[in-house]
């Protein structure tokens, strides 16, 4: 999905949501988000095979979209810190269910895969 389908209002609703979360890293970035602000060098620790330059562009797109909230100290070393906005808070909320079935589904073919 490309990012002008995030800024097209002629499409339902749940595609209009998809678009923001579309992509590898945006759900991860987003669960781990709910927990609290993180550095970037926390989320890189935490997300392997995520690279910087990727997790820069996928954070500018989630801030874009009102999703996170970017936060820069004015100390030495200079340290940032990103989190949730309420926007994005909201959207975490709309995802657990989604998160629920699809722990569900999984249970279901690990269960299927021991029984063959």
């Amino acid at each position: 999905m490309t990012r002008s389908r995030a800024q097209d209002t002629n499409v339902c609703g749940v595609t209009a949501a998809i678009a923001v979360i579309d992509g590898k890293w945006k759900t991860l970035l987003l669960w781990l988000l709910e927990s609290g602000p993180w550095r970037p060098g926390e989320l890189l620790r935490r997300a392997p095979g995520l690279s910087e330059k990727v997790l820069t562009q996928t954070l500018r797109e989630m801030e874009a979209d009102g999703l996170v909230h970017r936060e820069v100290y004015d100390v030495r070393p200079l340290k940032t810190e990103y989190s949730l906005t309420p926007f994005g808070q909201d959207l975490a909320d709309a995802l657990a269910p989604l998160a629920d079935w699809g722990h569900r589904r999984l249970e279901r073919l690990a269960a299927t895969r021991q029984v063959s």
